[in-house]
């Protein structure tokens, strides 16, 4: 059975599964005590997790989104998402952002929820990072930022 929790306090304790969506924890810290917090259980084990900010009037933003590998292509990232969608619709949303390497299977995956392309950050993780993140054997320069109205 699939459950979805907010964790308010004690966040660090997911740190192992924030790091597979964000490799370093100093960016992490940037966004996850003003964040929410979502872990998805499925059978009382964590299997994916979310961290969500408050950007401005209406619009909020995805900032992590992870899956234990071993849990990939089973659909809890999907779930996780929805759920948010609706989370964030019942609080008057109007649009959720989510800024991402530009990885073709990541970017596949959220315009497969319904994002689409909003704009583009040049040189983020090359500014923003101490060293090259590589994702499926590139490495990511530019961040692409998606949008759903909601």
């Amino acid at each position: 059975m699939i459950e979805i929790k907010i964790i308010t306090e004690n966040k660090k304790q997911f740190l192992d599964i924030l790091l597979l969506a964000d490799e370093e924890e100093h960016m992490i810290d940037r966004y996850l005590d003003r964040g929410d917090l979502f872990v998805l259980y499925d059978e009382n084990e964590k299997k994916s997790i979310c961290v969500v900010t408050h950007e401005e009037e209406g619009i909020y933003e995805l900032k992590n989104l992870a899956t234990y590998p071993a849990f990939h292509r089973l659909g809890y990232a999907r779930y996780l998402v929805k759920y948010i969608l609706n989370f964030y619709k019942s609080k008057n949303a109007t649009s959720i952002m989510v800024g991402t390497g530009y990885n073709t299977s990541t970017v596949i995956f959220y315009k497969k929820c319904g994002f689409i392309e909003s704009h583009i950050i040049k040189n983020f993780f090359t500014d923003n990072y101490s060293k090259p993140i590589i994702d499926d054997g590139k490495q990511l320069i530019d961040m692409i930022y998606l949008k759903k109205d909601i």
